[in-house]
């Protein structure tokens, strides 16, 4: 049975906070680290400076030249949602800057793999660029960016990946996460390196009195935060202050119908109201249909969405999205039951616990949804998990998630080191990874990992935590103060959204639409009555009508429906209470 732990607010952080603050308030952000109403200020002179970047200046000089001297430039993204942003930020905004020859390439990952790969760098020769520029990857292709220079491009790196032990050749890299960068935040996405490069290349060109000269209206970078909001939600990075700045301005900007077609149009596709925008719409509603483009077929689709000024072709094209997504959802759900099973086979005899870290693999499974699959054993049974699909000849393709406290970059780095020759490549950062390794090396990969994993973890942990802010009083239970925790973030990754527990009783239980589970709850010792729902129940367990008092671990949320508003209590975690 999984555990529920209270998160404890720092005593001193909380009084800091008070007089400013809603009691509830004070003591969800004091939890959350935060100490001063300053770090509540998501204005954007609040933003790091881009001139702590590493290598910022050489790369900014790079781009005058690009645009000085009107070369060819190829944007070279990643197949997710964070490479389409950023690659459509850049080559959009390179563009109102003036540059006529920039475009972009994204590699299909069925046939060229993860990132700047020597055999991408072929078909990038074929329209003859004079530079390169890797979004969201490139800090671990050192075979592609070698191949670019024997043909005769140049390559300028922007990644966020964790670095291997060496870097590779290129010209410039510009990586918050690369030895001897002092920039403070960490966490930057893929689309926010993009967006800082930017930022230092306008603040250049203004010096250089570059848009006056050339009749250029100089771009308002602003207007740029609805596509890197969405980049940096969608790849689930830490929501540190400085990336809670940059999604509070671009949600901020689309809340006032400011944005892209492409982003309206997808957030039409997903249901979601626009002026009630919070970083969950862009995480469950817009990244999971960009990604569907990568997963399964090509994030060019993901990436003209994005770039189209015409809103009727958005509108086309998030369409065709959604329906890659079903089929995506589709798939993954199938692919899940299988998984499941393996699991269930790993429990080889009475008393034989799960391997602490989980490695899975059918022959059937498709290559683009096994990130979404590792997610999902993930959270069903609380300890990393790779997931495994045959890409070609004897090769399999990998995608790892883990859960906190364990980097799983670092343990495929260790596994590396402890079995040379096993893996062929990997990378990614702390919480995501990629690998590749030979079919007949799986079951000994698997061992060497399962045995690392175990290093890391306890028992203890494997049994899978809810995190709770507490109880609420029963005069907390306002639609007031569910709006101010709708709005207090952007919540996220490192910044969670606020969640409860308490003990209720059950008036009424019943499912809706295909497995989520209605109720009516009793608040002990008053007449109030609460509207809670759990989606995607397990329908084996819910409907219980033995059940007549619960333990929930809950979010308080907003219900909007024919025009009216209520307070809704949003299940994450449900048990009988005997």
């Amino acid at each position: 049975m999984p555990k529920i732990v209270r998160r404890h607010a720092n005593e001193n952080n909380q009084q800091k906070l008070s007089g400013h603050l809603p009691p509830l308030l004070q003591r969800i952000y004091a939890a959350r680290d935060v100490s001063d109403m300053v770090q509540l200020d998501h204005e954007l002179n609040q933003l790091l400076p881009y001139h702590d970047l590493l290598n910022i200046e050489l790369a900014t000089q790079y781009c005058v030249t690009m645009l000085q001297q009107q070369l060819r430039v190829l944007i070279i993204g990643d197949f997710d949602a964070d490479g389409a942003t950023s690659a459509a930020l850049l080559v959009s905004v390179l563009r109102s800057f003036g540059l006529k020859e920039v475009n972009y390439l994204v590699p299909n990952r069925f046939e060229y793999g993860y990132g700047l790969t020597p055999e991408i760098v072929l078909v990038a020769k074929e329209r003859n660029p004079d530079w390169i520029i890797t979004v969201d990857n490139g800090i671990s292709s050192h075979e592609g960016i070698a191949k670019a220079h024997e043909l005769g491009m140049k390559v300028m790196v922007t990644d966020h990946h964790l670095p291997g032990d060496t870097l590779p050749p290129a010209e410039v890299i510009i990586n918050p996460n690369q030895p001897g960068c002092h920039f403070a935040s960490k966490a930057l996405a893929g689309v926010g390196v993009a967006f800082y490069l930017l930022l230092a290349l306008r603040a250049s060109l203004r010096e250089l009195n570059w848009f006056d000269e050339n009749n250029i209206v100089e771009p308002n970078l602003a207007h740029a935060l609805d596509i890197v909001a969405l980049g940096t939600v969608a790849d689930v990075v830490p929501l540190d202050r400085n990336n809670r700045i940059l999604v509070y301005q671009g949600l901020k900007r689309m809340r006032l119908g400011r944005m892209r077609p492409g982003i309206r149009a997808l957030l039409e596709a997903s249901g979601r109201s626009v002026h009630q925008l919070v970083a969950t719409d862009l995480g469950f509603g817009v990244g999971p249909r960009l990604n569907a483009a990568g997963r399964l077929d090509d994030m060019s689709l993901g990436i003209e969405c994005l770039l189209t000024e015409d809103h009727d072709h958005a509108r086309h094209i998030a369409e065709q999205l959604s329906l890659l997504n079903e089929e995506r959802k589709q798939i993954g759900d199938d692919m899940q039951l299988q998984a499941m099973q393996i699991v269930q086979a790993l429990h080889l005899g009475e008393g034989k616990d799960l391997p602490a870290g989980l490695c899975l693999y059918d022959r059937s499974w498709h290559q683009g949804v096994i990130g979404i699959l590792a997610s999902r054993i993930k959270e069903a049974y609380h300890r990393p998990v790779i997931a495994f699909a045959h890409n070609e000849g004897t090769v399999l393709k990998g995608s790892a998630r883990s859960v906190k406290g364990v980097n799983i970059r670092d343990v495929l780095d260790l596994v590396d080191k402890r079995c040379p020759g096993v893996l062929l490549s990997f990378g990614g950062h702390a919480m995501a990874a990629g690998l590749s390794l030979n079919e007949k090396d799986f079951a000994a990969f698997s061992a060497a990992f399962a045995a690392e994993i175990g290093k890391c973890l306890t028992a203890d942990d494997l049994q899978g935590v809810y995190y709770s802010d507490g109880e609420l009083a029963l005069d907390e239970y306002t639609l007031d103060m569910a709006t101010q925790l709708r709005e207090g973030g952007p919540w996220g990754q490192a910044f969670p959204e606020p969640s409860f527990d308490g003990e209720f009783n059950v008036l009424n239980q019943r499912i809706v639409g295909a497995k989520h589970l209605k109720l009516q709850l009793g608040f002990p010792g008053s007449h109030r009555i609460l509207d809670a729902i759990y989606f995607n129940i397990n329908t084996d367990e819910w409907p219980n009508r033995r059940a007549e008092r619960v333990r929930a671990v809950y979010r308080l949320d907003v219900n909007e429906y024919q025009s009216k508003r209520n307070v809704q209590l949003m299940i994450e975690h449900l048990e009988a209470i005997t």
